[in-house]
């Protein structure tokens, strides 16, 4: 099944977003290394992206590697590359990150979880503008802009050993944080929209729309995976709802709870009403109000005998 694509797109209004978007476009036009801070899932790769965009390398490659991703044995070889007869195993020139980001950006995501050696070498890259393959002897120009993004405290890795207190300083000369979610409340029913066309489009349906229960529930919720998990929720709803309306019950569990909606009897209430006000408005049609709830007909004479609302 296809899945809700990655968005890409600059999507806000609130006024820490906007500020973010400008803190962007002012160091677009420059060379600078940039350090992006936020947490997991709060779009560091998109406002990355859109540095580059807006600036003068911005047709150039765009690369990104997870520092996490890797382990430590490979993270250098995947960043410099390596020589013919570097080590056992190397039969052949592997050209790393460093130089297929040539003429332009290399984003260093997760940079906290870089190890030490390869911290190191990547100073040696900022500082002198130049690097060695693993088993090479002649120097390489680094032709690139390196923006790095962490989800940790930098200065706290610093301060226990964890992270070079002088790569730390030459990655942060600008520094931009991007605020979580729940900090951009009045951003999130533009999200949601978007992630709505993008997942509909995904699997070939119309948009679907958002009961009012449903909107609650989300902008109640705090969202610690940000961005990334309501994007997740939207996608798993849009699949589930087959009557063109995203309800409660299709949302993800920890939405369910994390809104107030913990204990069944919460629950409950929530869906009696939402069972009340479509039969209502088919009039106590239950073939249509089934279709417009997105159960069954089987499932909707339960609920009816379960909340008392009468099955005749």
């Amino acid at each position: 099944m296809a899945t809700c694509p990655v968005d890409g797109a600059v999507i806000g209004s609130s006024p820490c977003w906007r500020n973010v978007v400008k803190r962007a476009q002012l160091v677009a036009m420059t060379d600078t290394t940039t350090c992006l801070q936020g947490e997991s899932g709060s779009g560091k790769e998109v406002v990355a992206r859109l540095i580059h965009r807006m600036s003068p390398r911005r047709r150039g490659p765009f690369v990104a590697v997870n520092c996490a991703a890797l382990p430590e044995q490979l993270l250098e070889s995947e960043l410099f590359g390596f020589e013919r007869g570097a080590f056992t195993g190397a039969d052949h020139v592997k050209v790393g990150q460093f130089e297929l980001a040539k003429g332009g950006v290399l984003f260093l995501d997760e940079i906290s979880e870089m190890p030490l050696l390869a911290q190191a070498k990547c100073l040696r890259v900022l500082q002198e503008r130049e690097f060695l393959r693993l088993g090479g002897t002649r120097p390489i120009t680094a032709d690139v802009r390196v923006i790095a993004a962490t989800n940790r405290d930098l200065s706290t890795a610093v301060a226990e050993g964890r992270f070079r207190e002088d790569l730390f300083y030459r990655i942060n000369v600008f520094d931009i944080r991007i605020p979580p979610l729940r900090e951009r409340r009045e951003d999130l029913m533009l999200l949601t929209d978007r992630f709505l066309n993008e997942c509909a489009q995904a699997i070939g349906r119309v948009p679907a729309g958002l009961t009012a229960e449903a909107k609650d529930a989300l902008l109640a919720y705090r969202w610690p995976g940000n961005i990334r998990e309501l994007r997740n929720v939207i996608e798993r709803a849009t699949i589930l709802c087959e009557d063109g309306r995203i309800h409660v019950h299709h949302l993800s569990s920890d939405v369910i709870t994390g809104a107030g909606l913990s204990h069944a009897d919460d629950l409950g209430t929530v869906e009696r009403q939402a069972i009340e006000r479509v039969m209502l408005d088919t009039k106590g049609n239950k073939a249509l109000a089934a279709r417009k709830l997105g159960i069954s007909r089987t499932q909707l004479y339960w609920r009816l005998s379960k909340y008392g609302l009468g099955t005749t």
